[in-house]
């Protein structure tokens, strides 16, 4: 196995939710032989952004800017970031629950990179969901009021008023 990707190289795939949630993922880390570390390359067009406002029990988020900009939600805070910001968001509660908002007119360009823990508690504030993984992400089951619903999926509750609001379309 040929140890270098370009990410110019790199396939991606779009990612797309509603209204404000859409993105093209450009997986890194896995295509090398990656197995602790998550990597990819996220592209988010003007006012989308990737994924709902979450926050980590067990993994470690980073993220730097490659090019746009936008706006950093952590917790009830908003920070704009341009390129060549770096971003950590440890493991913890709501008050480290992230999202990037793309605020820009160009698309929003960054690298994400991630410890890949299991078992796994993810927090979404904007719509009450806990999500659990004990084999990985993609088999995650939700808990919502306190109950497993096998029903709920990642995008459910999550109406974007936090993420048009960050992107200035309210």
């Amino acid at each position: 196995m040929h140890p270098i990707l370009n990410i110019a190289d790199a396939e991606s795939r779009p990612i797309t939710n509603g209204d404000v949630f859409e993105a093209r993922l450009a997986p890194l880390a896995e295509r090398l032989g990656g197995r602790d570390i998550g990597a990819n390359v996220t592209t988010v067009p003007p006012g989308k952004a990737a994924f709902p406002l979450h926050h980590h029990h067990g993994n470690e988020e980073h993220f730097f800017i490659i090019s746009g900009n936008g706006v950093l939600r952590l917790g009830a805070a908003n920070h704009a970031v341009k390129p060549g910001d770096y971003i950590v968001t440890p493991p913890g509660g709501a008050e480290l629950a992230h999202q990037l908002v793309n605020t820009g007119a160009t698309d929003l360009v960054y690298l994400a990179l991630s410890t890949k823990h299991l078992p796994e508690v993810v927090g979404y504030p904007d719509s009450g969901k806990t999500g659990v993984a004990v084999e990985g992400m993609a088999q995650r089951r939700f808990l919502v009021e306190d109950r497993f619903r096998d029903t709920v999926t990642y995008y459910d509750g999550e109406d974007g008023a936090g993420v048009r609001a960050a992107s200035g379309s309210v």
